[in-house]
């Protein structure tokens, strides 16, 4: 009986997509290559693209704060050397 660790089916899920997807190998290639049925490869490229579209949210949340970050940095610089300004004055 063989063990298999943990992560062993997930990343041998993500290679299979990656053949498809990235380097354009045709699905039912890959199939017969790793002994799986075609319909698998589509269930896990599905499964997968829902992993990634949760990414791209997280990216555009990532430049939404990044956005608002440079606007609070600039406002702070601009209130920095009004104040130096009017405590010049003030003396």
């Amino acid at each position: 009986m063989e063990v298999r660790k943990a992560g062993t089916c997930a990343t041998r899920k993500r290679d299979a997509v990656a053949q498809i997807t990235e380097r354009g190998y045709p699905v039912a290639e890959v199939s017969q290559r790793l002994g799986v049925s075609p319909h698998s490869q589509y269930a896990w490229k599905r499964q997968l693209a829902k992993v990634v579209s949760g990414d791209a949210g997280k990216d555009a949340e990532i430049r939404q704060l990044k956005r608002d970050l440079a606007r609070v940095t600039e406002e702070r610089d601009i209130l920095r050397k009004a104040t130096a300004y009017f405590a010049r004055d003030a003396k």
